[in-house]
């Protein structure tokens, strides 16, 4: 919807479960030489200030990355996460937050590639005022990425990470984001593809994860961090899960290393707890 604004959300707990994949994943693509796209269907503002504006409505970042900020018995995935974050934070205080689109740029080689959409008529005048200076490397557009990602599909260097997080804030997004999906794969079916869903109360999210694992018998993984109990009255947000199409090796190792610790460490209650599963075992 039209009235959603990340900012309100930035760095928060699912924040930490889909960025330390995000950047783990580009990561591991940028090890070869060879090029590599980055396409974010909803890319949102692209960084956010903790220190003002919507995030200090909620102050949702303090239950995520400021539980985070000064550990220093962080495992490694862990750790380049928090390392990619202190980039946009030089001083050592926590004051910016960066989106999924200022990860990528951090990890963009000059022969890399990032393709942009956001819908939302003023997030997308912040992201391209954030980007302003990215040339012709980074290519913005307003619009719906559940339509615009087709066109780009298959990618010139046949390698690209493709991230589809939109807000779920209308029920259809479920449905949108499992067709987007499976329209993509019939393109481009070796490309990895990144899903973010929320955990909520609501009978399309609570069905959600065993659609997507539909959508293909193997060359998946699926990981859901949940950080308590799920609310008595049904509102608000309990844990989130990324599935990730064609992941790279590490990412399963990377994983079990990282989520026991997440959970100590972001669990509000003795209901906290992790999911980790990989098609075809």
């Amino acid at each position: 919807m039209l009235s959603y604004r990340h900012a309100f959300h930035a760095g928060n707990h699912a924040d930490v479960l889909k960025h330390c994949v995000v950047v783990h994943l580009l990561r591991y693509l940028a090890q070869k030489d060879k090029a590599f796209w980055y396409i974010d269907t909803h890319a949102g503002a692209g960084a956010y200030a903790l220190h003002e504006g919507y995030a200090q409505k909620r102050l949702e970042f303090e239950t995520g990355i400021a539980r985070l900020w000064e550990r220093t018995d962080l495992p490694a995935p862990l750790a380049d996460y928090v390392d990619a974050v202190r980039a946009l934070n030089p001083d050592g205080e926590l004051r910016f937050y960066p989106g999924s689109p200022y990860l990528a740029w951090q990890t963009l080689r000059e022969q890399d590639r990032m393709r942009l959409f956001e819908m939302h008529t003023t997030e997308i005048d912040v992201l391209r005022s954030n980007f302003r200076d990215a040339g012709r490397r980074a290519i913005i557009a307003g619009g719906d990425g559940f339509e615009a990602i087709k066109a780009l599909l298959p990618p010139p260097p046949r390698r690209a990470l493709t991230l589809i997080d939109p807000s779920y804030e209308d029920k259809r997004d479920y449905a949108r984001t499992l067709g987007c999906v499976q329209e993509c794969l019939k393109r481009f079916a070796t490309g990895v593809y990144a899903i973010w869903y929320p955990q909520v109360t609501r009978p399309e999210a609570q069905r959600f994860p065993a659609q997507l694992k539909r959508l293909r018998q193997d060359r998946w993984l699926h990981v859901a961090l949940s950080v308590g109990t799920v609310p008595k009255d049904g509102l608000g947000l309990y844990g989130s899960g990324m599935f990730v199409l064609n992941p790279p090796y590490t990412l399963t190792a990377a994983l079990h290393e990282t989520l026991p610790w997440l959970v100590d460490a972001l669990g509000v209650d003795r209901q906290a707890r992790f999911v980790l599963e990989v098609g075809g075992d």
